[in-house]
């Protein structure tokens, strides 16, 4: 099977899974254990925070390791909620985020907060000045996401942080998404929280981190001993924490090497050869992750898309539900109707895409076009 999925989920990186084998086999001390072998698993914990804290740009203080992407953005949206409840009640988020960010602020909404969900135009960019304009006196927390995980759309952090810091909001950025794959310097970004996932950046799933900036106090989402300096409750999961801690540093790299996005452009380009106007590209045609292409498919089902990619995984926008196709509610805030309804692919491209795959991928699609020409004579 060809893999085209890297924004569900990347495989674990050889060097990644090497690095994390001696805390499996061996060096299985508990991290607050005073022994030799505590002391050995404590090390490789706080190496690890050096290396998430050093792609970041941050202080490796300000990062706690958690079990992912949701329970980061959890930890921040219910912490802020909980925490600066007597300044106000207010959040503002996006009509685009992931499941992880919406959802805590439906359950704040039935608990008394007010949550404010900005639109996107037709790229899914969320308009800073609609931001500054949604901002009150009670607003506690703005959360946005980087990158869009079905468009690709980069969000226009640093310009909403500006206004954030001048109205005196906290602001945070679920970066899952950008992590590993574009830079995300907290001094750029300018964010007072951001969010990483491991298993977006070729680490274990199960692993996250949080950026919480230094001087901030929020309520920990998880109680119990005092660890990851009080912030979060639970024995430090050693093995996928040095796993995550070898994936940031691979990451480094990466961010600066443009294969990926080569890989992408050649195919889109190729796509647009095989299809003329009958696809069209969803999310921002620039400013978009180096690694995305959602395509939709005009005139084409979902059924006959998937049928003629045959073994290749990717990921489709609609979900079918007792033989019904419904739209992406990301496309449906950007403004595309019903009536525009067609099959849309998510292509994302990784470190092990390779051009031969692509290829494969192009001819298999390339039976759409002819069954189409066929059907017309």
């Amino acid at each position: 099977m060809i893999y085209l999925d890297y924004n569900a989920t990347t495989p674990i990186d050889k060097s990644v899974a090497d690095a994390m084998l001696p805390y499996i086999q061996g060096n299985y001390g508990n991290p607050s254990s005073s022994h030799d072998y505590g002391i050995a698993a404590q090390k490789a914990v706080e190496s690890a925070r050096e290396q998430v804290a050093s792609l970041l740009n941050a202080n490796p203080k300000e990062i706690v390791f958690t079990s992912g992407g949701s329970e980061s953005n959890n930890m921040v949206i219910k912490g802020v909620a909980y925490s600066f409840r007597e300044r106000g009640n207010h959040i503002i988020t996006s009509q685009i985020e992931h499941p992880a960010v919406l959802n805590p602020c439906k359950f704040l909404e039935k608990n008394g907060y007010e949550v404010t969900y900005l639109p996107v135009d037709g790229f899914g960019t969320v308009n800073p000045e609609d931001l500054a304009k949604a901002i009150t006196s009670r607003t506690i927390l703005v959360t946005i996401m980087h990158a869009n995980n079905e468009t690709g759309t980069i969000q226009p952090i640093s310009a909403i942080s500006r206004i954030c810091r001048k109205k005196g909001v906290l602001f945070h950025t679920d970066a899952a998404q950008t992590v590993g794959k574009i830079p995300t310097r907290i001094d750029d970004l300018g964010v007072d929280f951001l969010s990483v996932a491991g298993h977006k950046l070729y680490a274990p799933k199960g692993v996250g981190a949080l950026y919480i900036r230094d001087g901030i106090q929020i309520e920990p989402l998880i109680h119990g001993a005092g660890h990851e300096n009080g912030r979060r409750a639970g024995t430090e999961n050693v093995i996928f924490n040095v796993g995550l801690g070898r994936a940031c540093e691979i990451a480094s790299d990466w961010i600066t090497d443009n294969t990926i996005r080569e890989h992408r452009d050649k195919f889109y380009k190729a796509l647009q050869s095989l299809f003329g106007n009958r696809i069209r590209l969803n999310g921002h045609p620039k400013n978009r992750l180096p690694n995305t292409l959602y395509i939709s498919f005009l005139g084409f089902e979902t059924s006959e898309v998937m049928k003629a990619l045959g073994r290749v995984a990717v990921s489709t926008s609609s979900a079918c539900h007792s033989g019904s196709t419904s739209l992406s509610p990301v496309l449906r805030a950007m403004g595309i109707s019903d009536s525009e309804l067609a099959a849309t692919i998510r292509f994302s491209l990784g470190r092990y895409t390779t051009d031969n795959e692509l290829e494969i991928v192009l001819k298999n699609l390339s039976t759409l076009v002819e069954k189409s020409i066929d059907h017309t004579i």
